[in-house]
């Protein structure tokens, strides 16, 4: 699929492509078992290890110059245990659980046949690249256990760069390694705050924001361009565009998906 004036589309990795927060449950649900059958932990303080977990990583701000990703991991699950538990710190269980959250979320992270076939169709007439934030360990390894990487001109991650999304620098530097304008690119991704603010701010021709939920707020900001449930509807939405490029009009809104202006 060529599109007149679209030379390449950008995607968001987590939640986009891969769905990190389903992998991520099954990984929790992993953890409550063995805290439970392996070192006795009831249910509930079980429960409460994982979400006081979940609570440090969703405020975790990471300086890899001070610490690896690996240790402060560990110690958002050392700290859990001992605010839910009382007494002495257990780094031991605190590593043996955070390897097996890692472990079981990277087994659980795949790109799905219909997402790996609408990838390779794409790729036919555009470039394609795969922009995702977050530290660059956690990050290649989510790349690697995904095998995402044949899909793709290139790769970029955050954590290997000096800003991330939503900062215009990432955005160009894309557009540079693949040897495009930004007003020849599409943002793909579920983030209002970083893929669509990002895609925005570099100029990008057009941004898609993915909203599973499609319960879409009556003020959302920021503005995207188009509004998709699905990551597999972005072909239709390229061919809207390809039509509102051929026919000169800005007022075409015939493909079921939505649109925000």
């Amino acid at each position: 699929m060529g599109v007149h004036g679209v030379k390449a589309v950008f995607f968001d990795l987590d939640n986009t492509l891969v769905d990190t927060a389903a992998a991520g449950r099954r990984a929790i649900e992993e953890v409550i078992n063995a805290l439970q059958s392996k070192h006795r932990y009831s249910e509930g303080e079980a429960r409460l290890i994982c979400d006081k977990v979940q609570a440090k990583l969703l405020k975790e701000c990471h300086d890899p110059a001070k610490m690896c990703i690996t240790d402060l991991r560990i110690s958002h699950w050392e700290e859990a245990i001992q605010e839910t538990t009382g007494g002495e710190t257990n780094r031991q269980l605190a590593a043996e659980c955070y390897f097996l959250w890692k472990t079981t979320r990277l087994q659980h992270l795949t790109l799905a046949e219909d997402t790996r076939d609408m990838l390779i169709e794409l790729r036919k007439g555009l470039r394609l690249l795969l922009l995702t934030n977050g530290d660059k360990q956690t990050q290649r390894e989510k790349i690697e256990a995904c095998a995402c990487q044949p899909y793709f001109d290139a790769i970029v991650v955050g954590g290997e760069q000096k800003e991330e999304k939503p900062a215009p620098s990432i955005f160009h530097y894309s557009c540079d390694l693949l040897g495009v304008q930004p007003t020849e690119c599409v943002m793909v991704g579920d983030s209002l705050d970083t893929d669509i603010q990002g895609g925005l701010n570099a100029g990008l021709k057009a941004t898609v924001w993915l909203n599973k939920a499609m319960t879409t707020p009556v003020d959302i900001s920021p503005v995207p361009h188009y509004i998709i449930s699905s990551v597999l509807d972005l072909p239709e939405v390229l061919q809207k565009m390809e039509h509102k490029i051929n026919s000169k009009l800005g007022t075409d809104h015939t493909a079921g998906s939505n649109d925000v202006h």
